[in-house]
Order: C-alpha cells, then sequence, then structure tokens
C-alpha cells in the first residue's frame, strides 16, 4: 500500500508540475524554464539530503545519472511538444511511456496480466490516433505528436534505472539525479548562451516547478524499494491525467473527435496497465 501511495504521489507532483512547466514555456522559452525548474529541484533536493546528513550505502545510486539523460530528453521532447501542440494531447501520448518499464519487468521475470496485455494494446493504438489529425481531407501528424513520442520514450527509459538506484537509497538517487539533469541542461545553456533572466513572479513559479518535479522523483524512488518496477513505474505514469484535467479546465482546449478518442483509450491503457 504504501509503494501504492508513492507512485500515485509521484504521479501528481508530476502532474501539476509538468502542466505548469509547459505554460511557463510557452512565454518563456523550454531552455530557459528547464534550466531554472533545475535550479530550484537541486537546493530542495539537497537541503534535504543535508539535513538527512547520511551518505549513499550503495554505488547503485549511480544508475540516477543515466536515468536522468534519459529524463530530460523526455522531458525537452514534452515542453517543446506542449509548446507548439495541445497539452491535452501531447502528455498522454508521453504517458504510453509506462509500456517500456512494464516490458523491461517482462524481461527481468515479471508475468504480465491480461489486464496489463490489453493495457499495452491500448496505449499503442491510443498513441497511433491521438497523434493523427485531418486537416483538408488529408490525414497528418498532429502538432507536437512526435515530440511527445520522444518524451514517452526518455521517460520510458527513465523509469528502470532510477527503479535499481531508488532501491539503494532514494534520497541520493534523486539528488544525483537532479544534479546530472543541472549538469545537462547547464551544457546546453553554455553553449547556446540564451537570456535567463526572468520577472521575479515568474521566477519563482518555475523554481516551484522544479521543487514539485524533484518531489515526484523521491516519491517515486521511495516507491521502488517497496514494489515492483512494472507496477510503481506504471502508477507514477498516470500523470497525464492530472495534466489533462487542468489543460481541460484551465486553458478549455478543443481537439478532434478521433484525437479525443486516441487520449481516452491511452489513458485507459495506462490505467489497465497498472492492474
Amino acid at each position: 500500500m504504501t509503494a501504492l501511495a508513492l507512485a500515485l504521489g509521484a504521479s501528481l507532483a508530476w502532474g501539476v508540475s509538468d502542466f505548469v512547466g509547459l505554460l511557463w514555456s510557452r512565454t518563456w522559452g523550454s531552455l530557459r524554464v528547464l534550466w531554472w525548474a533545475q535550479v530550484g529541484g537541486v537546493a530542495a533536493i539537497g537541503l534535504a539530503v543535508a539535513i538527512r546528513d547520511h551518505g549513499p550505502h550503495h554505488w547503485a545510486v549511480l544508475l540516477a545519472a543515466p536515468a536522468a539523460l534519459s529524463g530530460m530528453i523526455g522531458l525537452v521532447g514534452f515542453y517543446r511538444g506542449g509548446a507548439v501542440g495541445a497539452i491535452s494531447l501531447v502528455s498522454p501520448i508521453a504517458g504510453a511511456s509506462a509500456v517500456i518499464p512494464v516490458a523491461f519487468g517482462i524481461a527481468a521475470g515479471d508475468n504480465p496480466s491480461t489486464a496489463q496485455l490489453a493495457g499495452i494494446a491500448c496505449a499503442i493504438v491510443g498513441v497511433a490516433l491521438a497523434s493523427v489529425e485531418r486537416s483538408g481531407g488529408t490525414r497528418r501528424l498532429a502538432a507536437g505528436a512526435g515530440l511527445a513520442v520522444l518524451a514517452a520514450v526518455g521517460f520510458g527509459f527513465y523509469f528502470p534505472p532510477m527503479h535499481a538506484a531508488g532501491r539503494a537509497d532514494f534520497w541520493w538517487a534523486s539528488l544525483l539525479f537532479r544534479t546530472t539533469a543541472l549538469v545537462l541542461v547547464g551544457a546546453v545553456v553554455a553553449a547556446r548562451r540564451p537570456a535567463l533572466a526572468m520577472r521575479r513572479r515568474d521566477l519563482a513559479i518555475v523554481l516551484g516547478v522544479g521543487v514539485g518535479d524533484t518531489v515526484g522523483n523521491v516519491c517515486f524512488a521511495a516507491s521502488s524499494g517497496k514494489g515492483l518496477i512494472s507496477l510503481t513505474s506504471v502508477l507514477a505514469s498516470l500523470y497525464p491525467v492530472v495534466t489533462v484535467v487542468l489543460a481541460a479546465r484551465v486553458l478549455r482546449e478543443h481537439i478532434a473527435r478521433q484525437q479525443r478518442a486516441g487520449i481516452v483509450l491511452t489513458l485507459a491503457g495506462v490505467m489497465l496497465i497498472s492492474v
């Protein structure tokens, strides 16, 4: 039950922070938002680890570094996809990342249920439906859909190494993850030298996005020591439900009927995988 609560807590934290981050990246650009979000995240988890005052227990926490690389690829795709396409479209496609940890769990010896296999099929079909839109009688890839698929792949390959790192020490795994992410974004900032200044209010909000995202990382890493990867990863992948609800309520986004069906099917697939 603890693993369930932590994984669902991760999905809630990620869903809210992703929605806010996407909104602010539309105004300030994804790189600027990513930079300050990482700064906020490192500050929060660094303070928590310093107060805890314990060293890492096992070398496996180092697996948080490749998890950070994959996760940042996913986050860049997610932010850029949300900047050019509907959030309520991009988020469910990115949520199909749940297929990857389930496949990893099967390879590691997990036995998926019939519902989980049906969920995988639903997610794949749902992504295909949600990704295509009609324009002038022709079909084309919906705006942001390709980037959302990139996000799904990046997020999907975040889960296995972060799960292993979290089992070793979820505090240090979260710190190493966020620090690696900051270094990666910092390297891009150093190369491209974008403007980073923001209004004080917006900066505070983006720093909060990083804190929220880090809370999600900590919750997921903590759940890793208490549950199977094929369960905790998928439950944590339910964050698109939160993002879609916020997009519908706050932005009143409108998408085509076929794409709505794809979104529902994708979300249903993610939920079935978690059964």
